[in-house]
C-alpha cells in the first residue's frame, strides 16, 4: 500500500512541477499559486520517502536516480524556459517566478538525489 500511495504522491507532484514549468511558457492554462509551490515540492518529497521507506534496500539507488534524473529533467525544461523567455523568443504569460522556483529546487533536490548513494571511494 506504501509503494502505490508513494508513487502516487511522486507522479502528482511531477506532474505539478511540469504545471509550474508550462505554465509562463503559455503550454499549461493554469496560473500557478502558493498551493502548486507548496504541492511540489511536498508530494514529491513524501512520495519518495513513501517509496524509500517501503523499497527494499537494494532497490533505494534506483529509487533516487530516477527520482532525481526526473526532477534534473524539470529543471532543464526550467532553464530552458527561462533562455527563451529571456530572448523573447516566445511571450511570458504570468511571470517567470514558477520557472525559477522549478530551476532551483528542482535541481538541487535532483542532483542531490543523483549523487546520495554513490558507492564510497577508497582512499
Amino acid at each position: 500500500m506504501l509503494i502505490i500511495a508513494g508513487f502516487i504522491f511522486l507522479v502528482l507532484g511531477l506532474l505539478t512541477g511540469v504545471a509550474l514549468v508550462l505554465g509562463p511558457i503559455g503550454l499549461w492554462t493554469t496560473q500557478a499559486g502558493l498551493t502548486m509551490y507548496v504541492l511540489f515540492t511536498l508530494l514529491v518529497g513524501v512520495g519518495y520517502l513513501l517509496l524509500a521507506v517501503s523499497s527494499k534496500l537494494p532497490t533505494l539507488p534506483l529509487l533516487a536516480r530516477i527520482t532525481g534524473a526526473l526532477l534534473i529533467l524539470l529543471a532543464l525544461g526550467a532553464a530552458t524556459g527561462l533562455v527563451l523567455i529571456s530572448t523573447a523568443m516566445i511571450p511570458v504569460s504570468g511571470g517567470t517566478l514558477p520557472l525559477w522556483y522549478v530551476l532551483v529546487v528542482g535541481g538541487l533536490t535532483g542532483a542531490a538525489l543523483l549523487t546520495a548513494h554513490r558507492p564510497a571511494t577508497a582512499q
